[in-house]
């Protein structure tokens, strides 16, 4: 059945594994900021999520999808390609894929709603991220209260409210915040299922955006504030995974992603790598063992 709201049929996308409380998070969060909108929440071997929701008093216009986990690592491309054919089922016109680390801020679906409708079919959208510090959590804080916390990333383009920059910076693209119309989803075709685990499937989607002539848009008031949880820079609890993807990756489009971390990965030992290959070395997969410990 289609799912009309305010929002003129967009649908929010999480896919998740673990992570219960971020996503109760996210879920206070996206109901105050965006009532009544269709969140499509994709378990990863959680067969008790909606028990769990409920139990925490969040439950309500959700619709759950499953599917089953990868012994590699978490399956997020598999995640999102499902939840955003469940948000097809349901009437979504326009998708925003969420990450369960990330909470909404008051504005964020208007000012991607806003470019959307200004764009058209033109132009992946991506988010303003902040990420939070350890001391700045999310349990008994309301999306008002967390504002003050805005603090974008360096890393990425972060226009002011009602401004939105477009340009060709695809291998700036991070898809735990972006939103896209499902014309343009469908002209991408999705994340490429290879990937499996951390790392390279957000890079992969823009330089498959990149190809069907799809631009980058930077949506100034399009605010999320990123959870905290415990991470290693870099991160060698990923490397196996990052090795893979990276492989993946290369034999696509013939250039290595995730650049600065093989290159510190090769620093310390943990790969070999050169333009044309790259190999874990036994001391990475020592040190990726001990970093999952």
């Amino acid at each position: 059945m289609p799912h009309d709201s305010r929002f003129g049929r967009t649908v929010v996308v999480t896919p998740v594994r673990g992570r219960l409380t971020h996503l109760v998070n996210q879920r206070r969060f996206l109901r105050a900021v965006a009532p009544g909108i269709l969140h499509v929440v994709v378990g990863v071997d959680m067969p008790d999520l909606e028990d769990d929701l409920r139990a925490a008093g969040v439950w309500g216009d959700v619709v759950l999808a499953s599917v089953d986990d990868d012994p590699r690592g978490m399956p997020t491309a598999r995640a999102r390609n499902a939840g955003v054919e469940a948000a097809r089922e349901h009437g979504a016109r326009r998708v925003v894929l969420l990450d369960v680390d990330c909470a909404p801020l008051p504005g964020f679906l208007e000012a991607f709603d806003g470019a959307a409708e200004r764009l058209g079919e033109s132009a992946v959208l991506n988010a303003v991220v902040t990420y939070l510090p350890p001391e700045r959590r999310l349990e008994g804080c309301s999306p008002d209260e967390a504002i003050p916390w805005v603090d974008p990333h360096s890393a990425r383009p972060a226009p002011p409210s009602g401004r939105v920059v477009v340009d060709d910076s695809h291998r700036l693209l991070w898809s735990l915040a972006v939103g896209l119309e499902l014309n343009v989803w469908d002209r991408i075709g999705g994340f490429d299922e290879a990937y499996v685990g951390y790392g390279a499937e957000d890079t992969d989607f823009g330089q498959r955006a990149r190809t069907a002539g799809v631009s980058m848009a930077w949506v100034g008031g399009a605010h999320v504030v990123h959870q905290w949880h415990p991470s290693v820079m870099p991160p060698v609890h990923h490397l196996v995974d990052i090795v893979r993807n990276a492989g993946v990756y290369r034999e696509r489009w013939g250039a290595w992603p995730m650049e600065g971390w093989l290159a510190q990965f090769a620093a310390s030992g943990y790969v070999v790598w050169s333009d044309a290959s790259l190999e874990l070395t036994d001391a990475g997969r020592a040190a990726a063992a001990q970093a999952r410990s």
